[in-house]
């Protein structure tokens, strides 16, 4: 057989596997659910573009963690999150025994949320509204600024992170207000992982896990400069997904196994 058929022959074998991952039912037993997306770049007919790939990681009160999904979308709208959010409800996702979902703090994320999730309390992720935080200060003010910071989330109650901030933001208002007022803005949303047993609070103040997960796909197709069509790009998400799923199979996180 022609090695050019039996490379067809294999890409579509894989193609039938995604389609089998994306419709595979889901079970209603996930706490903490955590959403973000990342970039790719996929070659059209005419150009290099950027896609996202809207992805879902899952956390069971016991410890079991499962990438649920992911998919690739033209933009972070309401539209897209929606859509890729009712397929995880339809799948069984009903969200039960859902407790706290954490994001990047994306409007159409949380817009859709409003309609999928409404009463799911969110967590926005420490890492990214840090990022913004360290992009309204200078660069001699971001060492001691983001100390303080990070501070304010190693509090071991609700009540003394706010005291936490309250500290940080006398000392910060006069020489960066930007800084402290982005802070601000979503301190609610920041600390609302202080309502979980402390040993889960490390696993879900942060999408961290997403961002791992895209490390190793991206380690896989750094000698490409880019995928040559969407179907190429899912191949290999879902071999990396299927991968990171089977090794975790089993596996419980330590913290969620411990006394808490």
């Amino acid at each position: 057989m022609p090695r050019r058929c039996r490379g067809w022959r294999v890409a579509r074998s894989l193609d039938r596997e995604v389609q089998r991952f994306h419709r595979v039912a889901l079970a209603d037993n996930v706490c903490y659910l955590l959403l973000d997306a990342v970039s790719m770049r996929i070659r059209s007919a005419t150009e290099v573009r950027r896609r996202l790939v809207l992805c879902a990681y899952a956390i069971t009160a016991m410890g079991e963690r499962r990438l649920l999904d992911f998919r690739l979308a033209k933009s972070e709208s309401q539209v897209a999150w929606e859509a890729f959010l009712n397929q995880l409800r339809e799948r069984g996702l009903v969200g039960r025994h859902l407790q706290l979902v954490t994001t990047d703090g994306c409007p159409g994320l949380h817009a859709a949320l409003d309609v999928v999730y409404p009463y799911v309390t969110r967590q926005r992720c420490w890492v990214h509204k840090l990022r913004n935080v360290a992009g309204k200060l200078r660069r001699g003010q971001q060492a001691d600024c983001l100390a303080g910071a990070r501070a304010i989330y190693g509090a071991p109650t609700r009540r003394e992170a706010v005291r936490r901030y309250w500290a940080w933001a006398r000392r910060w208002r006069m020489e960066a207000p930007k800084a402290v007022a982005c802070l601000e803005q979503d301190l609610d949303d920041l600390l609302a992982f202080l309502a979980c047993p402390q040993a889960h609070r490390k696993a879900v103040r942060t999408t961290n896990a997403i961002e791992r997960a895209f490390r190793e796909v991206r380690r896989r197709t750094r000698p490409m400069t880019c995928f040559t069509n969407d179907a190429s790009c899912e191949r290999i998400i879902y071999a990396v997904v299927s991968h990171l799923n089977r090794n975790w199979e089993g596996r419980l996180l330590q913290q969620f196994t411990q006394n808490s």
